[in-house]
């Protein structure tokens, strides 16, 4: 689409017409069919999570973030007890509802009301969480509680450019890579390149219905595993939304 022009013939941005902002994110739970968003609380969840962080074999999980692992629970809840008074991030607790535990957390992060601005960052996914149903309906429900509840524009993802497992979430739930900014943060005493991507709300319709559809208990045979992936299933839906717009 060639862009507008304005009386001097320079080019311009499209108009946003009687745009007013975004809302704060709220702190109420948000549910879904397998799991339930809530913020995080030390006393409802610092065991839960400790406990699910503890579930696996190494410390691997947390070479891309910039604290962690917790040699005992008394300094997770020192550090789960920073989170719960910050108001951005806004960190939130995953909740399996089939056990009612705190399985992993999330965060809504440097939160941009002005312009509809808003990021996911610390997401901490315990094994109990990964590759899982509740992993996927997770970010479902935070991304339609971003564009559908709060009216944002952009819903942003930042990673370590080296961290190929969070690249790679990023795109299977349907984030554009929009490049890498050098020498961005240090932390752990070591350079960090970022490598940025997005969704913006215009994408969001398309993306909506694959993931209804990948959630759906018709999905997934008798031992759990996926009949369709989600990637196929966004790679089609915006295939269609291209075409019905042309």
């Amino acid at each position: 689409m060639e862009p507008r022009h304005n009386a001097f013939e320079q080019p311009i941005g499209a108009p946003v017409p009687g745009w007013n902002g975004a809302q704060a994110p709220g702190r109420e739970p948000l549910v879904g069919s397998y799991c339930r968003i809530e913020p995080v609380d030390v006393e409802r969840h610092a065991v839960d999570l400790y406990e699910a962080y503890s579930s696996a074999p190494d410390s691997r999980d947390w070479t891309y973030l910039a604290v962690g692992p917790f040699e005992s629970l008394a300094a997770y809840r020192e550090h789960l007890t920073r989170m719960a008074a910050s108001p951005d991030p806004l960190h939130y607790a995953v909740i399996e509802l089939a056990t009612g535990k705190a399985v992993g957390t999330l965060a809504l992060m440097r939160i941009d009301r002005a312009n509809g601005v808003i990021e996911v960052g610390h997401v901490t996914y315990s094994p109990r969480l990964k590759r899982t149903r509740i992993a996927t309906e997770a970010m479902f429900l935070l991304m339609n509680h971003v564009f559908d509840d709060l009216g944002y524009r952009r819903f942003e993802w930042k990673c370590d450019s080296l961290n190929g497992p969070s690249r790679t979430a990023a795109l299977r739930y349907g984030f554009t890579f929009e490049g890498i900014f050098r020498q961005a943060i240090v932390y752990r005493e070591r350079n960090r390149d970022t490598a940025w991507f997005s969704i913006i709300d215009r994408e969001w319709p398309a993306l909506r219905p694959s993931y209804a559809r990948w959630l759906d208990a018709g999905n997934f045979d008798a031992q759990g595993k996926q009949v369709e992936r989600l990637v196929d299933l966004i790679a089609r839906q915006r295939a269609a939304a291209s075409e019905g717009g042309q």
